[in-house]
């Protein structure tokens, strides 16, 4: 139990996608180490994710609260957390482990992402809302971190085998995705950006993200800020197969390799507007509305059939732990060592 006064962290943690034993354990030692009180630990249900779990750990007065967990327990969790102050920790359990990647945490190094929850720096950023509305009911508003989509990659989340991912991680996606490519036909929606005309489109997917990193390196959206205030949406159009291989290598090739460099850069610049397969845009809002209900996903969660969606961004409404600079740790430790040799010699 902590003493009244004493900083402690909550974790929230998805009992299902983590070693409970372990983390435990981890945690409790890295309270110690670094003179924090007793932690508190809520096991997330299937019921509520985490947001009320979140919600309790401020009531009760946490620093810092951890989510453990795949994508679903961190965005529930930061959910619970909006615009309250107490930072978000992450230690990421889940395949595609969305945010943490965008914000260059530690995969599969639970000691590491524990570290960063009790000494890390805190870091703003923005929130993405989607108000969702379906063909019948009021419209329900959700949090998202990364990225909310609709089309084909809202139906690959939905044709996910939830075994396969077990074996093999994010690549029982590619399973998925070959399985939705079958049924895929383009569907014509009506967007609007904020102070823009409304426009329509025929479309495989939509995206609309807060931040463009996806496993493997695959830099979706390579200009998305996850604290500037706006949301960045790829409109994909493809037409056939050889659209999906235009859409493949404007992804792998031209933003995953040539905008590294600045040759890349000036080739970018001198083809900009020939291809029409993926198009960016960017607006602190976009109201989305298909024809017909379509699938909607948000940060890898399947959300359901949508009639309308509206999307906007709530700016650095949540604090995150990240790591510290490495320049900038490796002088804490050197004056770490100092104080101790001083205080050896006295």
């Amino acid at each position: 139990m902590s003493v009244e006064g004493e900083k402690f962290a909550a974790v929230v943690f998805n009992p299902v996608k983590t070693d409970a034993e372990k983390l435990k354990r981890i945690i409790t030692e890295d309270a110690v180490e670094h003179g924090w009180g007793e932690p508190l630990f809520i096991a997330t249900t299937v019921d509520d994710p985490g947001v009320s779990m979140a919600k309790q750990a401020v009531e009760k007065g946490a620093s810092v609260v951890v989510a453990a967990g795949g994508d679903g327990t961190v965005r529930c969790v930061a959910e619970g957390l909006r615009s309250s102050g107490v930072p978000l920790a992450i230690v990421p359990a889940g395949t595609g482990n969305l945010l943490a990647r965008n914000l260059d945490l530690p995969l599969g190094n639970v000691k590491q992402a524990v570290s960063i929850a009790y000494a890390g720096n805190d870091r703003a950023i923005d929130v993405g809302i989607a108000e969702v509305r379906a063909e019948n009911g009021p419209a329900q508003q959700y949090v998202f971190l990364v990225m909310a989509g609709m089309g084909i990659d809202a139906q690959m989340i939905a044709n996910t085998n939830d075994d396969l991912k077990k074996s093999v991680g994010w690549l029982a996606y590619a399973d998925a995705v070959v399985r939705s490519l079958a049924d895929l036909k383009p569907f014509r929606i009506r967007y609007q950006l904020a102070e823009s005309a409304p426009h329509s489109a025929h479309v495989s997917t939509i995206l609309v993200a807060n931040c463009g990193t996806l496993p493997a390196g695959i830099e979706l959206l390579p200009d998305a800020k996850i604290d500037d205030g706006k949301l960045d949406l790829a409109v994909l159009q493809p037409k056939g197969a050889l659209g999906w291989l235009q859409v493949w290598r404007k992804v792998r090739w031209e933003n995953g390799v040539l905008r590294r460099s600045s040759i890349g850069r000036r080739i970018l610049t001198a083809t900009e507007g020939r291809d029409r397969t993926v198009t960016y845009l960017r607006s602190p809002m976009v109201t989305v509305k298909p024809d017909d209900p379509q699938q909607l996903e948000l940060d890898g969660d399947e959300i359901g059939t949508t009639t309308a969606t509206r999307f906007t961004v709530d700016p650095l409404a949540l604090t995150v732990k990240v790591p510290v600079p490495r320049s900038r740790a490796a002088a804490k430790q050197r004056a770490a060592a100092t104080a101790e040799t001083a205080a050896d010699k006295a």
